[in-house]
């Protein structure tokens, strides 16, 4: 089993900046980590992720202006958010997976708004 907590979610307004921290339980070069996020009404939206090589995607909407990453030492992996738009006010959450399973853990969730 393994346990994630995201962190770093807030107010910030349009054009501004986030970065959101998420700390697992397990080593993350075994896990298949990602970023989801979800508005009321509407389902949940993956927004990024990384591989336990390091490969990372991103959907449409967010590419050139969000980034994926992770350390190793801290078993964390990060969201850096730039160029925050009002249609990225959601609730985060943070996953993972064992490469070798189909059981996905999800963290609590932190909201994120982007307003004037």
């Amino acid at each position: 089993q393994v346990q994630v907590v995201e962190s770093g979610g807030g107010l910030v307004q349009p054009g501004g900046s986030l970065r959101l921290s998420c700390a697992a339980s397990g080593s993350i070069f075994r896990l298949s980590m990602g970023w989801y996020r979800q508005v009321p009404g509407k389902q949940r939206e993956l927004v990024a992720q990384i591989s336990s090589g390091g490969v990372t995607e991103y959907t449409e909407s967010v590419k050139g202006r969000f980034t994926i990453s992770r350390d190793g030492t801290k078993n964390t992996v990060f969201l850096q958010m730039d160029s925050l738009k009002p249609e990225d006010t959601a609730v985060y959450y943070c996953t993972a997976q064992y490469i070798t399973s189909t059981t996905v853990y999800w963290g609590q969730g932190t909201q994120v708004t982007v307003s004037s």
